[in-house]
């Protein structure tokens, strides 16, 4: 079963919507390690329409499991993931009008941008994962940047309600996640999982980490952070001892 990687952002969110301080998500981030997060996920973008720059630097100094840092290939944001230095950087498509991440990076159109990005990351020992759609040619551009690991975009999954369209979409991310671990990249996986789709996910074979926010915030806002990350961490691995 995989690990689980508890995304933060939306806590941000509902505190930038009044332009206060509270809820804190470095609070958040020590309840989801209390509930058996294995790492704690932020992304970083270029609006700060949640997670802010004082949110990252705290987080550094604070989380004791794996910081995981999502951001764009700009060299904007690549600067400070390169000063922070957070245990891995996980590359992700950014546009400003988007209400969430849409798709997968496609590093086979922004080759040379990624390349530079990985290099500078890679330069400063910090691990790189790229959040891609589950296809052959990205995950083949992925291998050949020689980045660590990558992480399936899931939203194809997530997204689709017919139970044809399901197991097609589910059948894509095994078949993706078998390539990319037979081009020796570790295996994660991520976006639009629930506590009602995730377990198929998280048994593909090889399964190493899975990225999940909002559907975990949702549910803390009825049971409280440490309850839901413990629910979601009984649904992708073994619980906390």
């Amino acid at each position: 079963m995989a690990t689980l990687g508890v995304n933060i952002d939306h806590v941000a969110t509902l505190r930038q919507a009044r332009r206060t301080v509270e809820p804190d998500p470095v609070w958040a981030a020590a309840l989801a390690e209390l509930g058996g997060a294995d790492a704690i996920t932020v992304h970083l973008r270029e609006d700060r329409r949640h997670i802010q720059d004082r949110d990252l630097d705290v987080l550094r100094r604070t989380v004791q499991v794996k910081l995981n840092l999502e951001g764009a290939i700009l060299p904007e944001m690549v600067a400070i993931a390169c000063r922070v230095k957070p245990d891995q950087v996980t590359l992700v498509p950014e546009r400003r009008e988007e209400i969430t991440t849409e798709g997968g990076l496609d590093v086979a159109a922004h080759r040379a941008a990624t390349a530079e990005a990985v290099a500078r990351l890679h330069d400063a020992g910090i691990v790189v994962s790229l959040f891609i759609d589950p296809s052959p040619r990205q995950i083949e551009c992925a291998a050949g940047l020689g980045v660590a690991a990558v992480e399936l975009h899931t939203g194809g999954y997530a997204n689709a309600s017919a139970a044809a369209d399901v197991a097609t979409a589910l059948a894509d991310l095994v078949r993706g996640g078998a390539l990319a671990r037979s081009a020796g990249l570790v295996l994660n996986a991520g976006h639009g999982l629930t506590y009602r789709n995730v377990v198929p996910v998280a048994r593909i074979d090889g399964m190493h980490e899975l990225n999940i926010g909002h559907s975990i915030v949702a549910r803390a806002v009825l049971v409280g952070f440490t309850q839901a990350v413990r629910e979601m961490k009984a649904l992708v691995g073994p619980a906390p001892v």
